[in-house]
């Protein structure tokens, strides 16, 4: 079970956060019947290459497409709540997790059975590379979601992005720390950013707290998304170098 659902939960952060754009969600939100089949041929796609059936039995593939489907639901239920609602954000991904374990739990054999079964080290890397892709790009969409209001309260200064592209590598940073076993180390990244923003947010309250809101918010998901992981890497041995996954 722990390296079916390892595999579809790679499938899934790649189907929803690096093969899907801005313009594609925004279409999906706005009930488009091509964007949404889109993505759910997407989400096949990237189920079917990770569980890589052995056979041309078309039977294989109902699970997959029963996936795909369930996957399609709960997106064009999300398009009915505000289109940057943190809540159904995390409801949207909570729901698309409930049926990739549910998945994984009716048939614990669809990885041992596929084309990648013999690759025991496969399952934990997948596990690390989606716990990445959550903190990283995940976290971009869910820490924006939360700071934007307070945003509007007064005019961005600096580079085009440039906030989300610090955000993105901080909580990379914090991922990697965590899981290399070196948490102190994020201690000195708190520092070396508040240091750099010192400056700017003495002399504006609004930027300031505006700054400690999405900083703070980054950092905690990053740490969630990072132990997470490492929750996850115990169920396997075949990554015996990193911290905490004996």
């Amino acid at each position: 079970m722990s390296a079916t659902f390892a595999a579809l939960l790679f499938a899934h952060v790649c189907a929803d956060f690096l093969l899907q754009s801005n313009a594609m969600a925004a279409a999906k939100q706005a009930r488009s019947l091509p964007a949404l089949l889109l993505h759910g041929l997407i989400v096949l796609a990237t189920a079917t290459l990770a569980l890589a059936p052995v056979t041309a039995d078309p039977m294989v593939l109902l699970p997959l497409l029963a996936l795909a489907g369930a996957h399609l639901l709960i997106d064009w239920i999300k398009s009915f709540a505000p289109a940057a609602s943190l809540t159904a954000f995390l409801t949207d991904q909570g729901a698309h997790l409930a049926t990739l374990i549910a998945l994984a739990w009716a048939l614990p054999g669809l990885y041992t059975t596929s084309l990648w079964g013999a690759i025991t080290w496969l399952p934990p890397v997948l596990v690390i590379l989606s716990g990445l892709i959550l903190a990283t790009r995940a976290g971009g969409y869910a820490v924006g979601m939360l700071v934007r209001p307070f945003g509007r309260s007064f005019r961005a200064e600096g580079l085009p992005r440039g906030g989300e592209l610090i955000g993105l590598l901080e909580r990379g940073l914090i991922f990697l720390f965590v899981l290399v076993g070196q948490p102190a180390a994020v201690g000195f990244l708190i520092a070396a950013k508040s240091v750099l923003r010192f400056d700017a947010s003495k002399r504006k309250q609004k930027v300031a707290e505006y700054v400690i809101i999405g900083t703070l918010a980054s950092f905690g998901w990053a740490l969630v998304c990072a132990h997470a992981t490492l929750a996850l890497l115990n169920l396997f041995a075949a990554l015996p170098w990193l911290p905490g996954a004996e």
